[in-house]
């Protein structure tokens, strides 16, 4: 039928459409930390700094046999930390507007703290998106913060088990930010704080976590 309607346009002097072109592929980089030297940052890895100027964290690529993909993960391993320190560390080169950006992380230990996210969008260490899961609290949510002051936009509670790893995933595309816990849709919301940044990842206080299998897609 198909075949005989285009013989027919072509007869009749009609134009047969033409397909629509293929999307471009996305930019998709990957980061699973096991071909980095142990005990120093992975290669464009930055560390934020707290207020005081001191390092927002200590963070290294550490040989484990907890890792998701062995041998080696990112780890943040300061045990102490102040309530509101903001334990951080951003890629260089890797602004993005509309991403796809996800990581698995396992929740070591913390007192105060605990567990880890996900930032996305950041202009610097003071101002990002920020995605995170808490064990202690039990719950999941979804911040921006601007000169270093966090906001939540959402919060979900759910039971996070620390004897193993879980995955949050960020999808950002214009205002749109949808955010997955272990493939789980958890928020579905608008903001236009932040309009593109550096991603990066994150824990708070005492927290250490070890993070594996970091992902970024750039939609275009």
């Amino acid at each position: 039928m198909f075949l005989l309607l285009v013989l027919s346009q072509v007869i009749l002097g009609l134009s047969v459409p033409a397909q629509a072109a293929t999307p471009a592929p996305e930019s998709v980089s990957t980061w699973n930390f096991d071909g980095d030297p142990q005990g120093q940052l992975p290669p464009k890895f930055v560390v934020g700094t707290f207020f005081d100027g001191r390092p927002a964290g200590d963070w290294k690529v550490i040989t484990t046999s907890k890792a998701l993909s062995p041998p080696n993960v990112l780890a943040q391993l300061r045990e102490k930390g102040a309530e509101h320190n903001y334990n951080l560390v951003l890629v260089e080169d890797t602004n993005a507007t509309d991403l796809d950006l996800s990581v698995s992380f396992l929740p070591v230990s913390g007192k105060a703290d605990m567990g880890g996210g996900l930032i996305w969008r950041a202009k610097d260490d003071r101002h990002y998106y920020l995605t995170r899961a808490n064990p202690l609290e039990q719950n999941i949510r979804v911040y921006h913060v601007v000169n270093g002051v966090r906001k939540m936009l959402k919060n979900y509670d759910e039971i996070i088990d620390v004897r193993k790893w879980h995955r949050l995933r960020v999808v950002n595309e214009g205002c749109r930010i949808q955010i997955f816990y272990d493939d789980k849709p958890i928020f579905d919301l608008c903001d236009e704080t932040f309009k593109h940044g550096r991603i990066g990842l994150w824990t708070k206080s005492d927290a250490v976590t070890y993070f594996d299998d970091l992902k970024l897609q750039t939609l275009k």
